[in-house]
């Protein structure tokens, strides 16, 4: 019993044994395909070169349209949360009776803080910066409004918040008028919809002619080495086996690609940056143009060898097991 007890153990230490080595021994094939696919990519080192180039910078456009949409989306909120609302007080009022409706504006508490634009301050402004001082003596009264500039809290900036907002002061029997234009703010919000819908659409046009030249490239390399693939088939190979050096050869084309993109990339928003600078600078802003962050770094490298990978998962299974011995 012992003997036989012995040898069922020393039996199942040699399967254990046996199901490491095969373990191994897959992975040990992956790292020489790996590797050797790498070899034959550095054996013709301007076509492979040719090739990451090309799925790289297809990859630069939208990259660089994702970075300008990104940034337009921050500004868009930047100005969305600007919001300061206009209010034209009724010409009857009394001074008395616009220092009171200004003090109760204030401490609503939808409001952080009011500026009260006097009508003759507004006046004096207006003769000052237009030039028509004479023209103006000619008046008998002050035909300007008092002006309140309300500023709504952190909550109310919003374009929803703060139209509720100008209606609840329109109902006020001091306000001649309020006044928020967002009409400007709707209108490049839609311009902005159109750049990232055409950025989605072209984006997705890249992608597929990426797919194709990468399919394609490997495409010619299984016809180049026809004969060699028959003779493995011959000598047992399975499709599998043969098909993994392709596609390592595709994560190549991609990890290249995505370092090219990364470049290419940023070569292209350091060379937009000096235009963005002087416009902000115009407009007294510091705005400044930001680029790919880690994350839509890896996110676009994850791209890339996806792309590689998948144009050369067809091209391999639809050509590699057409090729049989004779």
């Amino acid at each position: 019993m012992s003997v036989l007890f012995r040898s069922r153990q020393q039996g199942a230490q040699q399967v254990k044994i046996s199901g490491m080595r095969r373990f191994l021994m897959f992975w040990v094939h992956h790292i020489q395909q790996c590797i050797g696919s790498l070899g034959e990519l550095a054996r013709y080192p301007f076509a492979s070169l040719m090739t990451m180039a090309v799925l790289g910078l297809s990859l630069t456009l939208p990259a660089t349209l994702y970075v300008i949409v990104k940034n337009t989306d921050d500004v868009g909120a930047n100005w969305q949360q600007a919001s300061e609302i206009t209010l034209f007080l009724r010409q009857q009022l009394t001074q008395q009776e616009v220092q009171t409706f200004s003090k109760r504006t204030e401490l609503a508490e939808e409001v952080e803080a009011v500026r009260l634009i006097d009508k003759e301050q507004g006046l004096a402004e207006f003769r000052q910066r237009s030039g028509f001082g004479e023209a103006l003596d000619t008046l008998s009264s002050n035909p300007l409004p008092n002006v309140l500039i309300v500023i709504p809290r952190e909550g109310f900036r919003t374009p929803a918040a703060a139209e509720a907002l100008v209606r609840k002061f329109s109902e006020q029997r001091e306000v001649e008028q309020a006044r928020l234009d967002l009409g400007w703010l709707q209108r490049f919000q839609a311009i902005v919809n159109l750049v990232r819908d055409g950025f989605l659409a072209l984006a997705l046009l890249l992608c597929v002619a990426v797919i194709l030249i990468v399919g394609n490239t490997i495409r010619l390399n299984i016809s180049s080495k026809r004969d060699e693939i028959m003779v493995m088939k011959l000598v047992g190979a399975t499709d599998a086996y043969i098909q993994r050096p392709f596609l390592y050869t595709g994560v190549w084309y991609g990890l290249v690609g995505g370092i090219i993109t990364w470049l290419a990339t940023g070569a292209l928003l350091w060379w937009l940056s000096g235009a963005v600078r002087d416009i902000a600078d115009l407009y007294d802003s510091e705005f400044r143009l930001t680029g790919l962050n880690l994350t839509e770094m890896a996110v676009v490298w994850g791209i890339a060898i996806g792309l590689g990978l998948v144009g050369s998962y067809i091209a391999v299974r639809k050509h590699v097991s057409a090729i049989e011995p004779r």
